[in-house]
């Protein structure tokens, strides 16, 4: 690498630290001590169900690729939620028009920057949790350290497909369809096994045509990713005063028009949340085709499509109040109870159709008794999701990333509904009709659990901001 590339890496991995300190000050820096600790627990907990260390290694693939494709969405952020955010500033991502610096290369050196950094911050502590529990039963120390490569490596592979797809939507909202509806056709004909095609496979079988095939998507995404890319300028969002009374009087609610329209004038629109959903449907889809070869299991897909698109919904949220505060909405004659539940139903206009989309494509290959678990699952699920956000969280929630206390509370809450319902989804082949039941059981009350809170975070945040 040059000296100019170390150097502009070197400041974008100090822009990144000064970002999250901004936003979360310095309890940012408990997050990996969080996430060891959660890690350790995890594999521990795994290996009393039977589950072996095999079967966890590739889980936590799994999980660091979904983390990896949601922080690559930078594509479809943009610099007009930054600004949101920050204010009047310009990342050094964005800077290809003001320094002499190639869009291409700056994104080149943005996917090493989040490679390290993320590496120190979430990699890293997941695969040290790993290995405490690994080498206490006999793990040997090789296996372990070649985990850290390759989840690493599976990390890198997630942002760059996340840029890719961005890349292409850049260029035409049709490409990304066509891509994401390939990509599916592939995983479903089973002609092709996906996990070849990403470092997992080298950790399970270490040799040379592995690291080809498991290494090579990586390379060639993280090249055609930058060179695809063109992020979008921003602005204000485009809300038409004829827009705006046109929707209003389809959703009678002023702040749930505003929320929506605001949503559609920002960078990506409202393709996001379908983008979005794509992405977690589909790495539901391998991981559970996963699970199934992995173990004698033959999980319900329908459970579990349904629970992670609803708690996916949660990206729906963060979209929607990015550019929110609780302060302003003082100044107007609108009682936050209102604005809450205004938050609401745009939050069930936007991510509820696009979960039911992919659920109904689903049925391609997915009987339907399962597919209608899921559509029940999927709503009540959403429901639960906003009604914890909102109530932990208010209009803040991207807070919830490396707050630790935060976090910890957040993640308690939603592992009371998730961890039934991926047991339920689990225990399908032994039990479908228990399984079935008691997932929609657990769904149910947390949908109602959900509404309560809803109602509460009104109340509970207009409070705060008078304290405040």
């Amino acid at each position: 690498m040059s000296g100019a590339s170390e150097t502009l890496l070197a400041r974008m991995v100090r822009e990144e630290y000064r970002l999250h300190a901004a936003l979360f000050g310095d309890r940012f820096l408990l997050f990996p001590v969080v996430t060891l600790a959660l890690s350790a627990a995890g594999v521990w907990l795994f290996g009393l169900t039977g589950a072996d260390l095999r079967t966890v290694a590739a889980g936590i693939h799994g999980l660091v690729f979904f983390f990896g494709l949601q922080v690559g969405t930078i594509g479809l952020v943009g610099r007009d939620a930054m600004a949101d955010v920050l204010g009047d500033v310009t990342m050094l991502v964005f800077s290809a028009r003001t320094l002499p610096v190639r869009m291409g290369r700056l994104l080149a050196v943005f996917l090493l920057k989040d490679l390290l950094f993320y590496s120190v911050l979430f990699i890293g502590p997941v695969a040290v949790g790993y290995a405490a529990v690994a080498l206490a039963g006999g793990a040997a120390p090789a296996r372990v350290a070649l985990l850290w490569v390759t989840v690493s490596a599976t990390f890198g592979l997630g942002v760059a497909s996340s840029l890719t797809l961005a890349g292409l939507g850049s260029r035409h909202s049709g490409l990304v369809v066509g891509a994401a509806l390939a990509v599916a056709a592939v995983v479903v004909s089973g002609r092709v096994d996906v996990v070849t095609l990403t470092p997992l496979a080298f950790y399970e079988s270490p040799t040379p045509r592995s690291a080809l095939t498991g290494f090579a998507p990586l390379a060639v995404l993280s090249v055609v990713g930058p060179l695809l890319f063109d992020p979008p300028d921003g602005g204000s969002p485009r809300t038409a005063s004829g827009r705006y009374e046109r929707l209003r009087g389809r959703l009678g609610d002023g702040v749930a028009t505003r929320t929506v329209l605001e949503l559609a004038g920002s960078s990506g629109s409202v393709w996001k949340v379908l983008f979005s959903m794509g992405l977690l449907f589909a790495v539901t889809l391998v991981l559970v085709l996963e699970v199934g070869r992995a173990t004698a299991l033959d999980p319900s897909m329908g459970i579990a499509i349904g629970t992670l698109l609803g708690l996916g919904a949660f990206t729906s949220y963060s979209w929607l109040t990015i550019s929110d505060d609780v302060a302003e909405y003082r100044r107007y004659p609108v009682s936050m109870r209102a604005v809450f539940a205004g938050k609401r139903r745009a939050y069930l206009l936007v991510s509820l159709p696009a979960g039911l989309v992919y659920l109904l494509g689903s049925l391609v290959w997915v009987p339907a008794r399962e597919v209608a678990v899921g559509a029940v699952v999927f709503p009540l699920v959403a429901v639960y999701v906003f009604g914890v956000t909102a109530y932990v969280t208010g209009l803040s929630p991207n807070e919830l990333l490396f707050d630790t206390p935060l976090f910890v509370v957040f993640g308690a809450a939603l592992a009371l509904v998730a961890l039934p319902l991926v047991v339920a989804a689990l225990v399908h082949t032994e039990m479908p009709a228990l399984a079935n039941a008691a997932a929609l059981g657990v769904a149910l009350v947390g949908g109602v659990a959900g509404v309560g809170l809803a109602g509460r975070a009104g109340p509970r945040w207009d409070d705060r901001s008078r304290a405040g």
